[in-house]
């Protein structure tokens, strides 16, 4: 029995939390912690962390990074700029 996760998977829950982000960045920039959007997006905090690692190279609509430490990642997420 394989312990890798299925790669479908992982890409449905990668576009579900970039679509989630879409949306609520439509009008500006958004500030974030995971766990805080975690029951909205259906993700685990450690599952939006993982994400949005993967999102922050692989998503060119939007502009995502790491904006403070304290006691949890805060994400900062605006459209990115045409």
């Amino acid at each position: 029995m394989s312990a890798t996760a299925d790669p479908s998977t992982a890409d449905s829950k990668e576009t579900r939390l970039a679509n989630y982000l879409r949306e609520k960045a439509r009008d500006g920039e958004l500030y974030f912690k995971g766990k805080f959007i975690a029951d909205e997006v259906g993700l685990s905090p450690k599952e939006i962390g993982a994400l949005m690692v993967n999102l922050k190279d692989s998503v060119s609509d939007l502009e995502i990074e790491k904006w403070s430490y304290t006691s949890a990642t805060t994400w900062r997420v605006a459209p990115a700029d045409a």
